[in-house]
């Protein structure tokens, strides 16, 4: 028999080269040998051709680039391309004899073959593609994720900090990658979508298209430094029956609004209305409701409570003159100052669905606030943009000094003071333009600016010198 030899190259790259006559044939490519068999030349790591990584692309709907269909997809671990099935009569099977590729793996079972022979292929080095295609963590790795000030090696060569990637824009789609990047700041959130033990039950499409893109986001063993959203916004298309769709640019507080709703209504359990979305977000507002009544000059005074997942802030409207330079002066307005709409006292008139004064008061914070400038008004002609630059601190933003809170339960300590974690941000004109978001990366306690593929780090002072459209921040432990 023919014989083989083995080189290494390097380490952690390495292949098996096989030595017929002194002629080095290609990987991925079988040889016959006499005795009627055949050799399949394999690769031993990923990381050891540079080809390969440029090729495989896992954020793709895992569909057959023939018939389209979703069942027993293989890829093909030579040109990235993705087959149906592995039998003589299917796509994989016709692509291994007329392309000559023989590796391919199942989308679903991880599972290697190499066809058209069909046997399969058990091999540890195989471990790098499977980690990029179906990521994993353990209970252990996600405690030490706020820990970890490590960067890490893409198989392409680039840097990337796990958490921190940049997220591909496919057409317009900024709106729903600044809403992730902001997402992914929500420890408890994170946490719970990266075991994928915990929504098992779950089978809602985009619950798992999101957990999937929350373990690729913080994979530290990626063929690349980002990170594209696909398959989640295909989920996302579906789901809203393309309210949000890609090639279209969207509100991303509308878009936070359906998310976490639907992310609830999917995950919540049949005996209690709770879930992960509600444990983080949820709060409760007191609301007094003054209306006339029949009678002339009767009010009627009307008070319920009711669970938020948001807050809408007023922005003061900005004025009609110029300065003496003749520019327009943009007003600041302390985010102190526009919290006042819940301190249970201000009035807030409201035409629809019927005029009323409204008083809001917070009964229950939530661990996770999230606030809304309402910046943008629309009319039946155009949109306007407000231009009001908001004042508010990154850290320590103390609740209790501004609106009154409830009393803390016996033996408990009231606790009302946040940090900031991600801040959305609009530029441009209303109705164009695009968003950025800064983000903070707990372990180093460092910010980054994040728009698109573009991941930079920031100054603190940075982050409040823009025109804030959304925020999120936590309650101090």
């Amino acid at each position: 028999m023919e014989r083989l030899e083995t080189m290494v190259l390097k380490k952690k790259r390495k292949m098996i080269i096989l030595m017929m006559n002194k002629t080095c044939f290609k990987v991925g490519a079988t040889t016959r040998l006499k005795s009627g068999g055949t050799v399949l030349i394999l690769i031993l790591s990923i990381a050891s051709l540079f080809s390969v990584y440029q090729v495989l692309d896992f954020d793709f709907e895992k569909f057959c680039s023939v018939s389209l269909s979703n069942l027993n997809v293989y890829a093909c671990l030579v040109c990235g391309k993705y087959y149906q099935g592995r039998g003589r009569k299917s796509h994989a099977y016709t692509h291994s004899l007329e392309a000559g590729h023989h590796v391919y793996v199942n989308l679903q079972t991880e599972k290697v073959y190499c066809l058209p022979d069909g046997y399969e292929i058990n091999d540890p080095s195989l471990d790098d593609i499977r980690h990029v295609l179906n990521p994993r963590f353990s209970r252990d790795q996600v405690v030490q994720l706020e820990k970890n000030k490590q960067w890490s090696r893409a198989l392409d060569g680039s840097d990337y900090l796990p958490g921190m990637v940049g997220l591909n824009n496919i057409k317009e789609t900024d709106f729903v990658n600044v809403i992730i990047q902001s997402l992914m700041r929500v420890t408890p959130l994170r946490n719970f979508f990266l075991i994928p033990e915990n929504y098992q039950h779950c089978k809602s499409p985009l619950v798992h298209r999101f957990g999937e893109l929350t373990r690729k986001i913080w994979h530290a063993r990626n063929f690349k430094g980002q990170v594209s959203p696909h398959e989640f916004l295909q989920a996302v298309m579906k789901a809203s029956k393309k309210r949000f769709r890609i090639g279209a640019q969207s509100d991303p507080v509308e878009f936070i609004s359906w998310l976490l709703n639907t992310l609830h209504a999917d995950l919540r359990s049949s005996r209690s209305n709770t879930s992960i979305i509600y444990k983080c977000f949820q709060g409760e507002l007191e609301v007094v409701k003054e209306t006339h009544g029949a009678e002339r000059g009767k009010v009627v005074m009307e008070t319920t409570r009711m669970p938020f997942l948001m807050l809408g802030l007023d922005l003061p409207p900005p004025p009609l003159f110029k300065d003496v330079m003749e520019k327009n002066i943009i007003p600041q307005v302390p985010l102190f100052n526009i919290l006042k709409k819940f301190d249970g006292e201000s009035i807030t008139e409201v035409v629809r669905p019927s005029i009323a004064r409204m008083r809001y008061r917070v009964t229950r914070l939530p661990q996770y606030l999230i606030l809304h400038m309402r910046r943008f008004t629309k009319n039946n002609f155009f949109i306007e943009k407000n231009p009001t630059l908001v004042n508010f601190p990154v850290k320590n933003l103390e609740l209790k000094d501004y609106i009154p809170l409830p009393a803390p339960k016996e033996n408990e300590k009231l606790r009302s003071k946040y940090d900031l974690i991600a801040n959305i941000v609009h530029d441009g004109k209303p109705g164009e333009g695009v968003y950025r978001v800064f983000v903070q990366r707990k372990s180093e306690e460092l910010w980054y600016e994040m728009q698109d593929l573009h991941v930079a780090e920031t100054l603190p002072q940075m982050v409040a010198l823009s025109e804030t459209y959304m925020q999120i921040y936590e309650l101090q432990q």
